[in-house]
């Protein structure tokens, strides 16, 4: 069970001064990007390397967001009220965990009317992947699982993940012998705005009371868009 801390994550100011982001995974792994939707000349061959990225970012200022030509964002306001996004002139106001997809060719920039905000961005690679982004409230009798290709990351409130039974020789149809069931497994605690990493053996399960994130990344079907 793998779990991304959010307080190991290295905080990469933007280049325009107007916030921060904190890169939580991509595909493939090539060294990380300084920054993320920001203000700056377009982004080298090497930082736009990857075909999808998770990340969080903390904004202070407004202004324009750097464009991810061929790309196609999710973003999803997780901390504060409103960001009002403005995307080649035409003006959205998002609101607290109202997912919004956009083109990553297009003008964008955002302002803060109502203060500070922190976002989490979900940018996948246009024909390679599609991204999701889901706002759940956490229940402390029913676990949540969070499957391969998955993120699951606590927003707000008290949660805890351990490994399932699913995908497992439980699951496969073992014939081990009732008393010989392994004892329920230890659950570990998260903090705010850590990131469990899906499987689909031993698939990791929340619980707890709160909002969580489900980031789902599929890939794309030849001929589909």
């Amino acid at each position: 069970m793998e779990i991304i801390r959010y307080a190991e994550l290295k905080a990469h100011p933007w280049r325009n001064g107007g916030g921060v982001t904190r890169e939580v995974a991509r595909h493939p792994r090539t060294p990380s990007v300084q920054t993320a939707l920001q203000t700056a000349p377009q982004d080298t061959a090497q930082e736009n390397a990857w075909d999808w990225r998770v990340s969080i970012a903390e904004v202070s200022k407004a202004g324009p967001f750097s464009a991810f030509a061929g790309m196609d964002p999710v973003l999803t306001v997780v901390d504060g009220d409103l960001l009002l996004l403005s995307v080649d002139g035409a003006e959205h106001p998002l609101e607290k965990y109202r997912p919004f997809r956009f083109s990553g060719d297009a003008a964008s920039a955002g302002a803060l009317p109502t203060g500070d905000i922190r976002d989490l961005n979900v940018i996948t690679r246009n024909g390679a992947f599609k991204g999701y982004t889901s706002i759940i409230e956490l229940s402390k009798k029913r676990a949540h699982p969070v499957f391969e290709g998955q993120f699951g990351i606590l927003l707000q409130g008290q949660g805890t993940v351990s490994p399932g039974t699913a995908g497992g020789a439980a699951a496969a149809g073992s014939t081990a012998p009732a008393a010989a069931v392994a004892p329920e497994p230890e659950r570990v605690e998260l903090n705010r705005y850590d990131a469990v990493v899906g499987a689909d053996i031993a698939t990791p399960e929340i619980v707890g009371r709160g909002f969580l994130a489900v980031v789902s990344i599929d890939p794309t079907e030849p001929g589909t868009v």
